[in-house]
């Protein structure tokens, strides 16, 4: 039971993870990045090649699985009305965020320990973006330095915040990314607690495949270069606690989380530059609500007085479409990014946005769409 417990097998048959897959859909397992008609090619790339742990780790949801679920199938809740004879000979995918320009409404969210999934992890990420011009967020439990991803880059990222009990453990991270340059931080306020139980069952402290890395004494595992020796919890988070930080750093404040109209009207009044619409990836609350089924009442909330932008569950440009339809004013991926890196590194990053960039010119050209600043709630139902 031990061995089929570790066994790639027994996790692409799990039905927790098939539900980043569209029913009755044959991926195929691509020999290079370049074959890969979508992103759920890579996944079965990805799924093949990581080492279960991993990908358990990248797949999973909290609990059985339900806001995972949700956060894929909320996309179906809403349709596209498309217009007809207007000119898409031409299309721009390019927005403003924050006084910067950027080509596609993408960016990068914040992922931990990216080099479970890749040698080069962060660093290959940071390269693709570079060289497709969007925008990174870096985690906090980055395997590699904001200053090393920042160079990568070849300019600074956005900072995602994990914070410390220890006030004086968060403000060393805060003052690393402002001292590196970062225009942005984006706090986290939606992981106070998460049950995930599939890594669970994967028993990292007695398998033997996870103790030959993780063990303390495999030397193996490096120690996560921003948060160092300090503790990480979101649990004791308050609107205090935002005020505070608010106040400490030059940096524009995103709240990464944020579901709801009540905590969108709080946010917007406590001064927050920016929100994220976010579930973790259906990896904290067992709520049962996709983000896409949340966007509406936030983006209402807020009136267009900060920036929303939406992740969890985008995997298709109609997805993106819908979003920005709804009020968004970018989205972010996470897993889709992630199975390209695990598959081909730098090159199945690159082949993930030029993917989503495509099927977003494909379906903005079908509703009669030239530039994003034409779509709008007219779009959908």
């Amino acid at each position: 039971m031990q061995f089929l417990a570790a066994s790639p097998a027994f996790y692409a048959a799990n039905t927790a993870f098939g539900q980043d897959l569209p029913a009755n859909y044959s991926p195929q397992a691509v020999s290079a990045a370049s074959e890969a008609i979508n992103v759920f090619d890579l996944h079965e790339v990805a799924k093949l090649t990581l080492m279960p742990g991993h990908y358990t780790y990248m797949a999973l949801g909290t609990d059985s699985g339900g806001t995972l679920r949700a956060n894929r199938e909320g996309f179906e809740q809403f349709k596209l009305r498309v217009r007809r004879l207007v000119d898409g000979s031409n299309i721009d995918t390019s927005i403003e965020l924050f006084n910067e320009q950027y080509p596609l409404p993408i960016l990068i969210a914040p992922c931990g320990a990216q080099r479970a999934f890749h040698p080069e992890g962060e660093l290959a990420v940071a390269r693709a973006a570079r060289s497709r011009g969007v925008e990174q967020i870096l985690s906090t439990v980055s395997s590699s330095t904001i200053e090393d991803v920042n160079e990568a880059r070849g300019r600074p990222v956005w900072f995602q915040l994990y914070t410390s009990p220890d006030w004086d453990e968060t403000q060393e991270r805060v003052k690393r990314a402002e001292n590196a340059g970062c225009p942005v931080l984006a706090l986290t306020v939606d992981l106070p607690a998460s049950n995930r139980e599939l890594l669970a069952r994967h028993r990292r402290d007695t398998n033997p495949e996870c103790q030959a890395c993780h063990a303390a004494d495999a030397g193996v595992i490096p120690p996560l270069p921003m948060v160092g020796s300090g503790q990480i919890s979101t649990s004791f988070l308050n609107w205090t606690y935002v005020d505070r930080l608010r106040d400490s750093t030059s940096m524009k404040l995103l709240l990464k989380g944020i579901v709801t109209a009540e905590d969108a009207n709080l946010a917007v009044d406590h001064g927050v530059d920016g929100i994220i619409v976010s579930n973790h990836g259906g990896r904290s609350e067992d709520s049962g609500r996709g983000t896409i089924e949340c966007l509406p009442e936030v983006v209402e909330a807020v009136n267009g007085r900060v920036p929303v932008i939406i992740d969890s569950g985008f995997r298709r440009g109609t997805d993106i479409f819908k979003a920005l339809a709804i009020g968004a004013d970018a989205i972010a991926i996470g897993k889709p990014y992630l199975w390209g890196l695990g598959s081909f590194g730098q090159a199945g990053v690159e082949t993930v946005l030029d993917i989503l960039a495509r099927e977003l010119e494909i379906v903005m050209r079908q509703a009669g769409t030239p530039r994003i600043a034409d779509i709008n709630r007219n779009h959908i139902v």
